[in-house]
């Protein structure tokens, strides 16, 4: 991107000259042009081009800016606080019509402003009509009133309002295609690129390619990415991609289609800018199989180039990290990463043999130790398919390899946030890997998300609603995050919004036992018991009957139980954990929780014990769960616990 500073002149104005121009490193943007979001920093869309285009129309009409000012800092407090002069006032021939777009377009509450630019088009266009039919009687004088510098002087004979009408049509189609007077597009939706081989073995590398170009665009501080599961959530969906983006809230999308033959893989890229349908960008590349990582990497170059981001070195060498690693490893590592997205024991024992054998391909893969490492972890953790000391340790020395090839990797730093938080009990030092991962990767709502629940558990309630909330902003139709933020509010005491949220996670995917089960731990809460169960009994069988794949979903059945009073319930679950224990491992801090819907606080106690003694990941959760009411917390034993642990009382 050249620096040389371009201008476009309009008559005798000229938008670019020096006065307008920010400083170098300063906000973007013309000054004078600027909308309030941009002078406040905030995040920019369509509405703001459209403020901008309001400032050049009211020049257009008056011959003078509607924000004057000596400095910059003058400018800025007039777009912020002081409404423009009415145009009429200045120009007394200004439609009266006319003056309401103006003034709708340069609103400085983007909620109140043009939406659209086929909106303010539509305005003008009805404006033209009523004009050329006579309707409007106010014309502007050709030659009667000299204005100071109006940019159409001596251009009169071309006819009063209708001349003025057409210039501002023909205005906002230049002020809206012409990469001049665009803002940089601040956000995309990286849409599942399109299998068209047919054959559905081809899915992990359409799947790997999109993911990785979401992945290198989402280390882009400057934009805002849709995360996968919110694009994936469109895949295999004939929709309009202009209507996805405005639904996602984002200026651009990219789409793509895959055809693969053998060795030869073909894909046609799209960019479309949401704003006004146009192609921003579009290219078909033909490659080997084996350049697919190159090919995956240029795209993403390509699009943030079309976008106008400003890369500074190491955001360049971000993008095209990978360039280096074995083209067969990559295949190898976007094939554990199909399977890793399953979130199934399968998939994830799928996962971790082609990570591994991505890593014997290619030893300085460190994106496949990440892999490894996320794999281990859900292993060991949360999903309690098997024992933490088997796995959590598996999981930090991958995580660490990863970070000993590459420390700029967000994947592996997110990781090794995990096991310090889950396992390693580490509190210091997970939050510092969460914030690094953040900081390498600000759109990364995996991370955002793993950081609000360790926050929440830290009793740390708005900082990790705020990014529980952040997450959910870069990844609105994930189940998962959705779902994660309604466990938060479960956590906080929150009931009424938990199930609100919790039913939006349903409404997404109601396949998802979890939110049932947990959206019963929320009645459960309010003393709903029936519903408690009812939301349990929606569940398969097979999904809360006891086993190393659904520990948790069985253990809060248990749970609900116990409050309900159906203690002979709770004992059967009781029994299929005793039962269990003689062939497989057992998550004592989720037996533990059964005794406290019972009220027995002293096996409840010993069940913990035994959860501290083997690192249940579930101990991390024991400030948020809803099992440890107040008869539990008020207990020495609870205390004494959290400070074994280094929790904060």
């Amino acid at each position: 991107m050249s620096s040389k500073r371009e201008s476009i002149a309009m008559g005798d104005a000229t938008i670019g000259s020096e006065e307008h121009l920010t400083s170098p490193g300063s906000t973007l943007g013309t000054v004078a042009y600027m909308s309030p979001e941009q002078v406040r920093g905030k995040e920019l869309d369509a509405r703001t081009d459209l403020f901008s285009f309001g400032a050049v129309l009211y020049e257009m009409c008056t011959g003078t800016l509607p924000f004057r000012g000596d400095t910059s800092a003058l400018i800025f407090n007039a777009i912020l606080e002081r409404p423009p002069v009415p145009p009429v006032r200045i120009n007394p021939d200004v439609p009266h019509k006319l003056e309401e777009v103006i003034s709708k377009a340069l609103e400085k509450d983007c909620r109140l402003r043009y939406q659209h630019a086929s909106d303010i088009r539509t305005d003008l266009q009805r404006l033209k009509r009523d004009t050329e039919s006579g309707n409007i009687a106010a014309k502007l004088g050709a030659a009667s009133r000299q204005l100071s510098n109006p940019w159409w002087k001596g251009k009169a004979a071309m006819g009063g309002v209708a001349a003025l009408v057409l210039a501002a049509l023909a205005w906002i189609g230049l002020f809206y295609f012409s990469p001049r007077f665009k803002t940089p597009i601040d956000s995309i939706a990286v849409l599942p690129f399109s299998n068209a081989t047919g054959d559905a073995n081809v899915e992990y590398l359409s799947d790997g390619i999109t993911e990785g170009v979401i992945n290198s665009l989402s280390q882009l501080p400057q934009l805002r990415v849709m995360a996968r599961s919110t694009v994936f959530h469109y895949k295999g969906r004939d929709i309009d991609p202009q209507k996805i983006g405005r639904d996602l809230n984002v200026r651009a999308v990219l789409t793509g289609t895959l055809v693969q033959h053998g060795d030869d893989v073909r894909v046609q890229a799209e960019l479309v800018d949401v704003g006004n349908g146009s192609e921003l960008w579009g290219e078909q590349y033909h490659e080997k199989l084996s350049d697919a990582l190159a090919l995956q990497e240029d795209i993403a170059k390509q699009v943030s180039e079309k976008l106008r981001v400003r890369l500074n070195g190491e955001e360049k060498s971000r993008i095209s990290r990978h360039s280096t690693i074995d083209p067969e490893s990559y295949q190898l590592y976007l094939k554990g990463r199909f399977y890793w997205a399953e979130s199934t024991l399968e998939g994830l024992q799928k996962a971790t043999e082609y990570f591994g054998q991505a890593i014997e391909k290619d030893p300085g893969n460190a994106a496949a130790y990440a892999g490894l490492a996320d794999c281990y972890n859900d292993l060991g953790g949360g999903l309690s398919y098997l024992p933490p000391k088997d796995n959590f340790p598996k999981a930090k020395a991958a995580a660490a390899k990863a970070l000993e090839i590459d420390d700029t990797l967000a994947e592996a730093h997110s990781a090794l946030g995990w096991v310090k938080w889950e396992y390693d009990w580490d509190w210091p030092g997970a939050e510092k890997e969460y914030q690094r991962a953040i900081e390498l990767k600000p759109s990364s709502a995996i991370a955002h998300f793993r950081y609000a629940e360790y926050l929440i558990t830290m009793g740390r309630v708005e900082e990790g609603l705020s990014q529980s909330k952040r997450a959910q902003d870069l990844d609105p139709l994930s189940p998962r995050i959705v779902g994660a933020l309604a466990y938060e509010y479960l956590a906080v005491h929150r009931y009424d919004d938990s199930i609100a949220q919790f039913k939006k996670a349903i409404e997404l995917d109601p396949h998802v036992a979890w939110f049932h089960a947990q959206l019963g731990w929320v009645y459960a809460r309010k003393g709903m018991y029936a519903q408690a169960i009812a939301e349990h009994e929606k569940l398969r069988p097979q999904d809360y009957a006891v086993s190393s794949e659904n520990q948790v979903l069985a253990s809060g059945l248990g749970w609900v139980y116990g409050l309900a009073g159906r203690r002979n319930d709770a004992l059967h679950i009781l029994q299929q954990f005793n039962e269990l224990l003689s062939r497989g491992y057992v998550d004592f801090y989720q037996v533990g929780a059964i005794y406290a819907g019972l009220g027995d606080k002293d096996r409840a106690f010993a069940s913990l014990e035994k959860g501290y003694a083997e690192r249940s990941s579930g101990m991390a959760y024991i400030k948020g769960d809803p099992f440890w009411d107040d008869n539990f917390r008020s207990d020495p034993r609870y205390t004494d616990l959290l400070r074994r642990m280094g929790l904060p009382q």
